[in-house]
């Protein structure tokens, strides 16, 4: 500007194509490399997106120069793909191994096709259903249809079972079936209902249980009425099209019953007629002292029951070992960029050493912050400053391991070759991300203040008293309270006497240790491409590295003089890299990982921590957030589920057989079912989690149905006879074998997914094992407790019939 010769941006500085400041990068595989998230929408489905994702790819590569690699990293689809591997392993297997079930109590293949072909029919329509009501393939409807193929086999094996109870008495086959199909079509009504009542509460939750509730009882109910209906239409036509007519069986006069007929089987010969006749010696011999063991039942299923809940432990969601997991390193706060690398590098190489480097799939690595540049969503990878970077790990699929056991290995030898990096491992599952609330860890403890320094304060001591729970690890506060930072003081008066403002200073401060853009933006779009270029001026990196350099800067457009030592006075100083607030308070966070415990006990054992702290000072307080508040909630809603599942069964039950004390008898299986679960999952050393408790909730419900079973048959039975000791036995003689069978097959059909086969298996396994557990339970209550619980209630009750319906009045009388 003004007089003279022209002065070119060529003159004074440097112009190209260059970088921005660094602050950041993402580093694959050992390689340096630009990170690229992709977030979906809250309705759309992963596997989905994954897959346009990866199918755009070709696109996207032929848009970049030919030296650019473009490479699909990490998603997080993993685990829905592992459970979508698991619902087919154990739906195989768990249809082999209960048409084995049937075949052993049957002998007659024909009946294990029937049965069989039931399950993947009503997979399919409970696929179907969930897709009409806008439910996605997900961890929890994976989970209901990989709970329902256990119970799906319950409604076919029953109809079948009836079925060859009718042929065994010499009927014509079409006659059988029809009779059979009919006789227990209300029964089975009702069991369905029985069942659904169980979900019913996932209606009325709020919040994430009931996001995560819901899908699963959708996807179990779903495939129930697809079930039921299907063992009501298919299973009758499949068995007049593959059944042959039995002969007659023979035998001599054990009067058995049907659920209603009043036809006399013979017995059966071989080992299951021994088996029946040694069960209804020990039912007769028991009867005289009904009391007794209705009393001794009761008290030891809630002894049992109370020292489950007590040693019992808490989870929102088991463990998953998913083959991945996320890493936080902190070096000391100020430590520049490439140290940190070099640390992460170390890292690495460490963890190669652990799991083997052929069986590492991926590293992915961020290093430093985002980059204010760009519009990255930091959700993802958020860090703090160069001194820290945020580390995910795949490793090779088939390849496995205990993650958990794999990540104590890891903090010792990090630990031992790093002696002053801090670590943290955290959450990468979605899942999991979603269940923290925002927390990086299970456990975090907030405090509060106005004031940092006393917030700061209190968190030291809370620091100290976490470091004393044996089984939290990675105990570390989250926020840079300390980072080295540089405080220019502006002497006003003698800026003012240079004709300066303290927004000038200000101005020129930025541009020279960052750029112009944070003072003056300004883009330059490029003519050829069309692309729009973000012009920025800034001083070379190298020109400006110790306090001097920027006590030397001119201030002053066009003059050498004054510079910012002349104006201000430049010292180095330590305060808070970052700054959480919640509502009026300046927040320090204590985060935590858990090993070896279940998330309750880690809960207690940090608020009674917290306690043993004392009193924070006036206007500073301490609270327990993550994962902690919500297994509060969920733990809650599935209780509350649970009591009104089992009031809306009792209603249910009290219509159709019009007799409260009749409900009771039937409902008086839910203690050993609950007994029975907790014992199961103690010693698969499980703890009580969504999945369990889902599991325990199926469980009640599938035992209410064979409760219904025998106690329709003995009441029957008990109006028929006049005779309550003779209706309990003969009941008991006539339902053993269904019983049986559903109970074998279902536990059968069970058994994969207890066992935790196939990848990501692991994490549904307590749900297999609380049904398992509850279900063995369940039967034994059924065959040995619930005849003379029915004895005992019903020893004094007459013969008149509850209903209005006249002709049930006039049966009665």
């Amino acid at each position: 500007t003004g007089a003279g010769p022209g002065v070119y941006l060529r003159d004074v500085a440097t112009v190209e194509d260059a970088a921005d400041v660094t602050t950041g990068y993402a580093v694959i595989n050992g390689k340096r490399a630009i990170y690229m998230p992709v977030i979906k929408k809250a309705d759309a489905s992963t596997l989905k997106v994954v897959q346009q994702v990866k199918d755009k790819l070709p696109t996207l590569r032929a848009l970049l120069p030919e030296d650019v690699k473009l490479s699909y990293a990490f998603d997080q689809s993993t685990y829905v793909a592992n459970s979508l591997k698991s619902l087919v392993t154990e739906g195989i297997l768990g249809a082999v191994l209960t048409g084995l079930m049937v075949l052993l109590f049957l002998r007659d293949w024909r009946s294990v096709v029937i049965v069989v072909t039931t399950i993947p029919l009503s997979v399919l329509s409970a696929v179907i259903l969930l897709k009409l009501f806008g439910q996605t393939l997900n961890i929890m409807t994976l989970s209901g249809l990989a709970l329902a193929i256990g119970v799906l086999v319950d409604e076919a094996t029953v109809t079948i079972e009836n079925i060859h109870q009718h042929l065994e008495r010499g009927k014509p086959k079409a006659q059988a079936i029809w009779d059979a199909a009919r006789e227990i079509a209300l029964p089975k009504l009702l069991i369905l209902l029985c069942i659904l009542a169980v979900f019913a509460p996932a209606l009325i939750m709020e919040g994430v249980p009931r996001a995560m509730f819901l899908p699963l009882s959708l996807a179990v109910g779903f495939a129930m009425v697809a079930s039921f209906l299907l063992s009501q239409t298919l299973v009758p036509v499949m068995a007049n099209w593959l059944m042959k007519d039995h002969a007659p069986a023979t035998g001599h006069g054990m009067h058995g019953h049907g659920m209603h007929g009043h036809d006399e089987p013979a017995e059966q010969t071989g080992f299951f007629a021994r088996f029946q006749a040694a069960y209804q010696r020990l039912l007769r011999r028991a009867q005289g002292r009904q009391r007794g063991v209705v009393l001794g039942y009761l008290v030891l299923s809630l002894v049992v029951v109370g020292a489950g809940v007590a040693f019992i432990g808490t989870d929102i969601f088991p463990q998953a070992n998913s083959g991945q997991f996320q890493l936080r390193l902190r070096e000391k706060v100020g430590t520049r960029l490439e140290k940190t690398e070099q640390t992460v590098a170390a890292v690495q190489a460490l963890i190669n050493e652990e799991v083997g480097p052929d069986n590492v799939e991926i590293s992915s690595t961020f290093v430093g912050t985002q980059p204010a540049s760009f519009a990255v969503n930091s959700v993802f990878v958020f860090t703090t400053g160069p001194h820290e970077a945020l580390m995910q790990v795949a490793l090779k699929e088939g390849v496995h391991v205990n993650l958990s056991q794999l990540k104590e290995r890891l903090r010792k030898r990090i630990h031992a070759a790093q002696p002053g990096l801090q670590l943290s491992f955290e959450p990468i599952e979605l899942v999991e991300k979603v269940m923290s609330d925002g927390a990086p860890t299970p456990i975090q403890v907030n405090v509060g203040g106005k004031n940092l320094k006393e917030a700061a304060g209190h968190a030291g001591k809370v620091l100290a008293e976490l470091k004393r729970i044996p089984f939290l690890r990675d105990v570390q506060i989250a926020q840079p309270l300390q980072y080295p930072a540089l405080r220019i003081d502006v002497d006003r008066e003698r800026a003012a006497q240079f004709g300066l403002t303290s927004q000038e200073i200000t101005q020129s401060v930025v541009a020279a240790t960052s750029s112009s853009r944070f003072t003056s933006k300004n883009l330059w779009l490029d003519p050829k491409s069309g692309l729009g270029y973000q012009m920025q001026v800034q001083l070379p990196e190298d020109q400006l590295t110790q306090l001097q350099d920027l006590e030397a800067l001119p201030v002053k457009a066009g003059q050498a003089r004054p510079t910012i030592g002349e104006v201000a006075t430049v010292s180095a100083r330590m305060m808070p890299g970052q700054i959480d607030r919640q509502g009026p308070y300046r927040l320090v966070s204590i985060t935590a990982n858990v090993q070896g415990r279940d998330l309750g006990t880690a809960a207690q054992a940090v608020r009674k921590a917290l306690r043993q702290v004392g009193e924070p000072p006036r206007g500073v307080v301490a609270n327990l957030v993550g994962q902690p508040q919500l297994l509060e909630d969920t733990m809650s809603s599935l209780q509350t589920g649970l009591g009104m599942a089992i009031v809306v069964i009792f209603l249910l039950l009290a219509a159709n057989f019009q007799s409260f004390r009749l409900s009771l008898v039937v409902l008086s299986v839910v203690p050993a079912v609950v007994a029975g679960s907790l014992l199961m999952l103690l010693a698969c050393g499980a703890t009580l989690n969504l999945q369990s408790y889902m599991g325990m909730i199926m469980s009640v419900g599938v035992s209410v149905a064979n409760a219904i079973l025998l106690i329709t048959s003995a009441e029957h039975l008990r109006h028929e006879h006049r005779d309550v000791p003779l209706a309990a036995r003969l009941a008991a003689d006539t339902r053993i074998r269904p019983i049986l069978m559903t109970s074998i097959a279902m536990l059968a059909g069970m058994l994969p997914m207890a066992s935790g086969l196939g990848e990501g298996g692991d994490q549904i396994a307590p749900l297999g094992q609380a049904v398992i557990g509850g279900l063995i339970a369940s039967t034994l209550a059924s065959l040995l407790v619930l005849p003379h619980v029915f004895g005992w209630a019903m020893r004094r009750v007459g013969y008149a019939s509850g209903s209005l319906l006249p002709a049930r009045t006039r049966q009665a009388a």
